[in-house]
């Protein structure tokens, strides 16, 4: 039964293996596709099923190479798709792509031949959740911080009253118009100049960057108000461009940031060096009230006047009580005269009992040099110099004729024990021929061998002929 089972199963196998190979052979003989082919049909399918998708997804792999184009994976947790933005679009981008950020955008799927690989080809992208332009601000602010262009410590101190404000804005809007009529009510003698710029739209930015830079170089002004009403974050977005926070940023010039509504907050504010919420705002925190300045230097001279009476009056009185205190010029002249002559005496006292100081000193040096007058010890020493000389010579004397005797007698004694005085009284010495041996006995001498014999004039040299020991002849 089982092998029934088995081969039914290997008989449906080919038989479906067969099927398979009568189709393939089938479609083979109606058409045979080529890679380009093929993948040219994929492209025409995949584009025109799906022209334009809106699609969602985290960037990652992102790059960006010279041409200008962004290349990056768009990818969600289980999938990722390759994806470019080209170079047109990626200029006119709102915020910065980067690796991790969750976006959302309209793109075409297409297919690149040449590899066999789709992509998505981006026409309009935003960041999911947040728009673009609030990224864009996000971003811009975290760098410009980095950078420190909203430290403290680079923030200029404000005039407390200038000549002459510059108000950069619109000249058509009503900024101006509130800017011109609360200086004018708080301090009428301010000089007040408009730069009129584009607060919004394309050239914006240039305009506003441009006007900093033109006062900065003409500087004529004490102060520079950056103003605008309120409006949405696109309306805003020239002062949150990076272009005109740098510009602020290098301004010399102090520079006032009255831009929006109160809740507000743009680039341009961070950077300036005062924020006011307004631009009302801003026209009251530059201008003091004139009023208010006259009333408080009224008060601040009457004080002053006030406090010089008392003065002047306190340094009279002191000024009185001084004179009762003074002495008559006259009578103070004759006391320091007579103290000066006092003085003199006891000048001229110290300086005569100094000088007989000195001459009794001077009188004990010279008794001192007297006492030791080196011609005296001159003398002295001589003397004994001579004495000790004719003592030395008598020792040294003495000393010879001592030696002399003592070597003729070691002389005397030598001489007596001088083998040349042996020799006088008739002995002689023998001694071997080669080696110079003294002879003393025959022991070891041999016939015909040559001695020397050393006489007291001269030596002999003989040949042995024969010894002698003990009344014996050997030979």
């Amino acid at each position: 039964m089982l092998d029934y089972e088995l081969s039914s199963i290997a008989w449906v196998k080919i038989t479906c293996f067969e099927g398979i190979c009568h189709l393939y052979r089938e479609q083979k003989q109606s058409q045979i596709y080529t890679v380009s082919s093929l993948t040219s049909e994929i492209k025409s399918l995949l584009e025109d099923k799906y022209p334009f998708v809106w699609i969602q997804g985290e960037i990652s792999n992102l790059s960006k190479p010279s041409s200008g184009h962004l290349y990056f994976t768009l990818k969600d947790s289980r999938s990722q798709i390759s994806a470019i933005i080209f170079r047109n679009l990626a200029h006119h981008l709102k915020f910065k792509l980067e690796n991790g950020l969750q976006i959302t955008g309209m793109a075409r799927l297409s297919l690149y031949e040449p590899r066999g690989t789709y992509q998505l080809v981006f026409e309009f992208l935003e960041p999911k959740g947040a728009g673009a332009l609030q990224l864009a601000f996000e971003q811009l602010k975290t760098r410009l911080a980095q950078e420190g262009l909203f430290d403290t410590e680079h923030k200029k101190k404000i005039p407390y009253l200038p000549e002459r404000i510059s108000v950069i804005t619109s000249p058509t809007g009503a900024v101006i118009h509130d800017i011109m009529n609360i200086i004018d009510r708080r301090f009428p003698s301010v000089i007040l100049e408009i730069v009129p710029v584009k607060v919004q739209g394309d050239q914006a930015e240039q305009e506003i960057s441009s006007a900093v830079k033109m006062l900065n170089k003409r500087d004529l002004s004490d102060l520079i108000i950056i103003a605008r009403g309120g409006g949405s974050l696109e309306d805003l977005s020239a002062f949150n461009s990076e272009t005109v926070a740098r510009a602020v940023f290098s301004s010399k010039i102090p520079v006032v940031s009255a831009v929006g509504h109160e809740t507000d907050y743009t680039i341009c504010d961070f950077v300036a060096d005062l924020r006011a919420p307004t631009p009302s705002a801003a026209a009251e925190l530059v201008v003091p009230v004139k009023r208010e300045l006259i009333s408080e230097i009224s008060k601040l001279k009457a004080l002053l006047i006030n406090r010089m009476t008392d003065r002047i009056e306190a340094q009279k009185h002191h000024l009185l009580m001084i004179s009762k205190k003074l002495i008559d010029p006259k009578r103070r002249i004759i006391d320091l005269r007579m103290t000066v002559e006092d003085f003199t005496q006891r000048l001229i006292r110290i300086i005569h009992k100094t000088i007989d100081h000195k001459k009794d000193f001077m009188s004990w040096r010279v008794e001192k040099l007297f006492l030791f007058n080196p011609l005296k010890k001159k003398r002295e020493y001589r003397v004994k110099i001579n004495n000790l000389n004719d003592g030395l010579t008598s020792r040294m004397t003495s000393s010879i004729q001592s030696g002399r005797i003592r070597l003729s007698e070691l002389t005397l004694k030598l001489e007596a024990l001088s083998p040349l005085s042996i020799l006088e009284r008739g002995y002689s010495v023998t001694r071997t021929i080669p080696g110079a041996k003294v002879v003393t006995s025959p022991v070891g001498l041999v016939q015909d061998q040559e001695l020397e014999v050393i006489l007291s004039r001269g030596s002999l040299r003989v040949g042995l002929k024969g010894i002698i020991e003990h009344g014996e002849k050997k030979f």
